[in-house]
């Protein structure tokens, strides 16, 4: 039995604990955002953020997050109230087939918590290891550019407000 938080929840897993964490997400915890791609850490249609950094989930045993903190796509906002990365992503209409989407906002959304101003170099460089066969790179540049503005507005009314 190993328990796992995930969105801020904890779930008691039964499962071996080389089980891949996509696996638990997917058909446990009925958590369908992260995507079986390659299954072999490949092409970033499985990532998730794990202790703030991006983990590619396929490949990541349950035994290495005991005691971890994960968040997936479903965890950082919903349709009616939409994270800023997925309010970008969805303005920019970043998504063509959506496959890799899923993946491409999780490293986006570590790299904006890392990083609240990154280069195009540096968005560039922290998408690499994810795959988009469809061709929208440069909407999702656009997309994290726009998710940054949106995250500095929500962090400087946030400030404002405390302010007073």
């Amino acid at each position: 039995m190993i328990t796992l938080k995930v969105n801020g929840r904890d779930h008691r897993i039964e499962a071996d604990p080389d089980t891949p964490l996509l696996y638990v997400l997917r058909e446990e915890l009925q958590l369908n955002a992260a995507k079986f791609g390659c299954g072999l850490g490949q092409c970033g249609s499985c990532t998730v953020i794990v202790d703030g950094k991006p983990v590619l989930s396929c490949v990541t045993p349950l035994m290495l997050l005991e005691g971890k903190q994960v968040t997936t796509l479903e965890g950082l906002g919903t349709i009616e109230h939409p994270a800023p990365i997925q309010r970008a992503f969805m303005d920019e209409q970043a998504a063509q087939c959506g496959y890799c989407i899923p993946g491409m906002m999780m490293r986006a959304q570590a790299l904006l918590q890392d990083n609240s101003r990154p280069t195009d170099a540096q968005i560039r460089a922290a998408l690499e290891p994810n795959l988009c066969r469809c061709g929208t790179h440069m909407r999702i540049l656009r997309a994290v550019h726009r998710a940054a503005a949106l995250m500095q507005r929500a962090d400087a009314s946030t400030t404002e407000g405390g302010a007073r």
